[in-house]
């Protein structure tokens, strides 16, 4: 617990401070979720870690744990709940840097023409490319992506192809993703669980899985660009072969006519 100095805040005061009712703040000290006060003069006082607590509580209420599942995890990670929210932060923390925009379909029909049609948008959507929000506005999650599938139709792909292909990338940027998210369970996350969650190696944790995402987007850029080189130099070469052979084909040809 915080020190005895630290802990000013009346229950009224909490609960103020955390956005909770007195009576849930009550209730989750009967529960064991919420360490006991600094009982001073007969008056009850919190502090810090208590309203870190609460605000731990009611995230976790807010992505569905209910209070048994949130007692349990406080229970066996005895981390403080500051660490935990830290340790919280860094794994719902989004990966992708880019601002979502906002299109109209008469927008997404002027970069993409007739192409851009209902069957087309909704696949669009099925694959999380677009989102729609009614009145015929569409959110695009990644605008790059989008911009990207505006060049490859400017060179003559068709958009349900592209789309086919965005969908395959997707999939396989998922099994990635898993065997990254296995690889930190495994060799990180597991071994601190079975040490019993140690309280001086949270921060070492929540560095790790903030470094993982950094770490396997370059990795995967990297094998990306060395197998993209393998891949197109052998179908281009397999490519280049045929016109060889049709070349000498054609140049027989001629010989035969020719008395």
């Amino acid at each position: 617990m915080a020190s005895t100095i630290e802990q000013t805040l009346t229950i009224e005061q909490l609960a103020a401070e955390s956005g909770m009712t007195v009576r849930n703040i009550r209730a989750h000290r009967a529960r064991g979720l919420l360490p006991a006060p600094v009982v001073r003069e007969r008056v009850g006082y919190y502090g810090p870690e208590h309203l870190a607590r609460l605000r731990l509580i009611a995230q976790m209420q807010a992505e569905g744990f209910n209070l048994h599942a949130i007692g349990r995890v406080l229970e066996q990670t005895h981390g403080r709940p500051e660490q935990l929210l830290s340790f919280r932060e860094a794994v719902t923390a989004p990966f992708e840097t880019e601002q979502p925009r906002v299109f109209t379909l008469a927008e997404l029909q002027q970069r993409f023409g007739e192409q851009a049609d209902a069957r087309v948008l909704a696949r669009a959507e099925r694959i999380g490319l677009l989102a729609p929000l009614g009145d015929g506005r569409f959110e695009v999650p990644l605008p790059s992506l989008l911009d990207a599938a505006e060049e490859v139709v400017a060179q003559g792909v068709p958009l349900r192809h592209a789309l086919t292909v965005i969908a395959k990338v997707r999939d396989q940027c998922r099994t990635v993703a898993r065997e990254f998210v296995k690889l930190f369970l495994e060799d990180v996350w597991n071994p601190f669980a079975e040490a019993g969650y140690p309280e001086e190696r949270w921060s070492e944790v929540t560095e790790s899985i903030e470094h993982l995402r950094p770490l396997s987007s370059r990795v995967l850029l990297a094998a990306y660009q060395l197998t993209m080189t393998h891949e197109v130099e052998a179908a281009f070469g397999r490519e280049l072969e045929r016109l060889t052979k049709r070349g000498r084909g054609k140049r027989s040809q001629a010989k035969a006519k020719d008395p």
